[in-house]
């Protein structure tokens, strides 16, 4: 039996085929994903331990702990706590680390780095004693508030050298340092393309505003000292209760794992297209052999008859299953491995700059790759083996796939509704849910649902395939055919056409639920905000209290507000704050009030209604609130007002919030209006008013919503993009199916071509016949996905008022289109081999 299976792989080599290529596909997404992830996660890794080979125990600020409810407040550390640290026994040295936000424009005035990546810090070494963290290439350590030092890097891709003057900004105000000196790291920030600006140790404790403090103190042990010695010396001078220590390789172990989990996040979504690309090629297999069985009924029939039993057929297919299966995944390993270097190269030609490192091809991946081709594909051959073990001896000597019974067509029917009928039921019920609470039972549902539709397509298949007769008419015969051959074997038509149902099912879901909610952020930034404009810096970070101060001087602005965040705790909760002006919050931002009215002064305070609802609140209610000073207040609710997700939370008057802000008053942005309004002229002025700062964005309404826009046109760019891979897999599935078709019916070609239909007639008829099935898939994809679009709507809706369900009929109707093209291009080849059949020889074919 084992040299029956290889002899039927290689009379079949062609048919196989497409089945190889759609496994090796599916394999190579996986191989590609997990040589991608491991080579990134390496690089990182090996990239941030650099940065820990100074540092042997690093301290850093312990919290007190909350007594009752007081807020929680970490303690600092001062040169009194470095000094201690530099006369531990076995300490060798301590150096005192500040850090913050510092971003660096180029030479045209645009930030160098992205956000997070452009950061700042301290130069604590002399002349005499350089610092060993930065070792310094030309010029020299920066002094004075005038002066800065750039990593070579930033240096080489903005243009800078010593003597230069650079563009910069901390938390708004625009700084024009004097470049002293240009040093090189091993900071695997700057490795990944980030930058960094380093101070003097005043300067910068002033510019991040950490008057007197460090964020962190790295100690080196004396020789002869362990690393764990040493931190347990640090505890006993320090006390526990005051400072947090670790040691270098616990820091750098922490470092490595929190890159593993940053990047599991992205191997999990790859791995799941991964397995939505295998789940389709399952169709294309099962279809393959399933034909293929069904071709050799009279081989399997003889087999049988000279003693084969039920199991060594079975076995026979399995293992015609597990060659293909190893072919295609040998092949695949070896081309994933080129995507992984691709998907590599391609993020160092966006800008995405990631840390040099080699290729990383773990045994797990090979192994992986390995196991999931032969098994899928053995796992796709399964119910055909089990069908071709139970075809008898006396099995009538023809290659013509025996018509299901109408027993088993009523078992399918009646499975499938009952699945879907489930699948329909779960959806429904999580639409009623809270969001966290119903996404776990609509997953559940919407699987049930696309296996129970799976089941009931080719019940399907022919109401909705008869629905397109009037069209076929007008191509006259070769139309009539091509709807008969699409109903002739429903089981081949659905496996066909479900394959295609998945990925358009994923796409058009995708893009309702992002139409949606682009429209309601649209919504609620139109419906919230009265303001003109809004303020903020480039990374989230809080801006400098020099930006209010600069834009109420400003001609031309009529009102303004900041917003700041201060933590508190309330009735035993944590609960953030948000102090804004009380006098002109109405103006600038625009939110219905349920309950009592929109008054903020005072002890007077404005809730959103989530918050007034966890709390039991209405107007008029009064409760204590505990600053994060430890001091508290009795504050009254003057109104509830409709949250969202731009404005929600407790809004208290800046006058009454400010004073119990410890580390000084800062707002994360400022909202203000102009006599003007807006216009390219007026945010011109803002601009140059705040010295033409890279670090801050000043947006309208517009641009917000662009912003959002933008972010989701990338996701859904990128999701088109995976799921290209399923679609791609269907189109195989459809030339796969229709290639074995024609070589099952060429005794059939002949005799049409005999009666008078020509060699073009012929190729109608198989263009259209996959044109057929292909839309027929569309449909079902299109219809599916609508639906899952509106259930997930219900459940976003649950948290965004302003969320509606939205159609894109115009991308709806290109998704039909592509249907309708992967149909014509798919029956390209079975076409024209269908017409080049020699009609005497396809009549006397068997």
């Amino acid at each position: 039996m084992f040299r029956t299976a290889l002899r039927n792989v290689f009379a079949h080599k062609a048919r196989l085929m497409m089945t190889v290529l759609a496994v090796m596909l599916g394999v190579a997404f996986v191989t590609g994903t997990l040589v991608f992830t491991n080579t990134i996660s390496s690089a990182l890794e090996k990239s941030s331990s650099k940065g820990f080979d100074h540092v042997d125990v690093a301290v850093t600020p312990g919290s007190t702990k909350s007594e009752g409810d007081k807020v929680g407040r970490s303690t600092k550390l001062t040169d009194a706590t470095l000094k201690k640290a530099r006369s531990v026994p076995g300490a060798a040295s301590a150096t005192g680390v500040v850090s913050g936000y510092a971003a660096v424009a180029d030479q045209d005035g645009k930030l160098v780095g992205n956000g997070f990546s452009t950061k700042g810090g301290n130069y604590s070494g002399t002349a005499a004693e350089p610092d060993d963290r930065y070792p310094l290439t030309d010029g020299a350590a920066p002094r004075g508030e005038n002066q800065v030092a750039l990593d070579a890097e930033t240096a080489k891709r903005a243009g800078y050298k010593v003597g230069d003057q650079v563009r910069m900004s901390i938390d708004g105000p625009v700084l024009t340092p004097t470049v002293t000196g240009i040093f090189t790291t091993d900071d695997g920030n700057v490795a990944a393309g980030g930058s960094l600006a380093l101070f003097d140790t005043a300067t910068a404790q002033q510019l991040f505003h950490k008057q007197g403090a460090y964020d962190e103190i790295d100690v080196t042990a004396a020789a002869g000292t362990s690393q764990e010695q040493l931190k347990r010396n640090l505890d006993e001078a320090l006390g526990t209760a005051a400072v947090d220590t670790d040691t270098g390789k616990q820091l750098a172990d922490d470092q490595a794992e929190m890159i593993s989990s940053s990047m599991s996040s992205m191997k999990t979504m790859l791995l799941v297209f991964a397995g939505i690309a295998l789940f389709v090629g399952i169709f294309i297999i099962a279809n393959t052999f399933t034909m293929l069985v069904a071709q050799r009924t009279k081989e399997l029939a003889l087999l049988r008859a000279v003693g084969a039993s039920r199991r060594q057929v079975t076995r026979s297919v399995l293992l015609e299953a597990f060659f293909v299966g190893a072919v295609a995944a040998v092949t695949g390993l070896g081309v994933g491995i080129g995507i992984g270097a691709g998907m590599r190269a391609l993020m160092d030609g966006t800008g995405a700059i990631i840390p040099d490192g080699p290729l990383v091809v773990s045994p797990g991946t090979v192994v992986s790759a390995l196991v999931v081709g032969v098994l899928i594909t053995m796992l796709a051959a399964w119910l055909p083996g089990r069908r071709a073990a139970k075809i008898p001896p006396v099995a009538a000597m023809n290659a013509v796939h025996a018509a299901p019974t109408a027993k088993s067509l009523v078992l399918r029917n009646t499975l499938g509704a009952l699945v879907s009928a489930a699948g329909v039921t779960a959806v429904l019920a999580a639409t009623t849910m809270s969001g966290d609470s119903g996404q776990m039972p609509m997953g559940l549902g919407a699987g049930l649902l696309v296996i129970g539709v799976f089941i009931l397509t080719p019940l399907l298949s022919r109401p909705l395939i008869a629905a397109a007769a009037p069209v076929l008419r007008a191509f006259g015969i070769a139309g009539k055919l091509a709807r008969l051959n699409s109903v002739r074997n429903p089981r081949r038509t659905a496996a066909t056409a479900s394959a295609l149902m998945i990925g358009l099912t994923l796409i058009t879901g995708l893009t309702v639920i992002a139409g949606s909610v682009q429209s309601a952020i649209d919504k609620m930034a139109a419906d919230s905000l009265k303001a003109d404009y809004v303020v903020s810096m480039a990374n989230g970070n809080a801006l400098s209290p020099d930006v209010l101060k600069t834009l109420d001087g400003t001609p031309g602005v009529t009102a303004t507000s900041g917003l700041s965040n201060s933590p508190s705790r309330i009735d035993g909760s944590t609960e953030y704050l948000t102090g804004v002006n009380g006098k002109t919050i109405s103006r600038l931002a625009e939110l219905p009030v349920d309950n009592g009215t929109f008054t903020v002064g005072g002890s007077d305070v404005v809730v959103d209604d989530k918050t007034a609802k966890d709390h039991d609140w209405k107007a008029g209610s009064a409760f204590t609130v505990h600053y994060e000073d430890g001091k508290e207040q009795r504050l009254t609710v003057a109104g509830v007002y409709e949250g969202n997700e731009m404005i929600r939370g407790i809004m208290l008057d800046s006058s009454t919030l400010n004073p119990h802000i410890t580390d000084g008053v800062s707002d994360m942005q400022v909202m203000l209006k102009t006599s003007g309004g807006t216009s390219d002229a007026t945010k011109d002025k803002l601009t140059k008013a705040l010295g033409e700062n890279p670090a801050v964005k000043i947006q309208d309404r517009q641009d917000i919503s662009n912003e959002i826009a933008q972010m989701f046109t990338l996701m859904l760019n990128m999701l088109y993009g995976l799921l290209a891979m399923a679609v791609i897999v269907a189109v195989l599935g459809v030339i796969n199916t229709l290639a074995m078709s024609v070589f099952e019916r060429q005794q059939e070609i002949g005799m049409l071509r005999a009666i008078g239909i020509d060699r073009k007639g012929i190729k109608r008829m198989v263009r259209l016949e996959s044109l057929v099935i292909s839309l027929f898939g569309g449909v079902l994809g299109i219809g599916l996905g609508v639906f899952f679009g509106w259930a997930a709507g219900q459940l976003i809706g649950n948290s965004m008022s302003t969320y509606s369900l939205i159609l894109p009929w115009g991308r709806m109707g290109i998704f039909l289109a592509l249907a309708a093209v992967v149909g014509i291009l798919a029956a390209l080849w079975p076409a024209r081999r269908a017409a080049r059949l020699n009609m005497l020889a396809a009549i006397k074919s068997e």
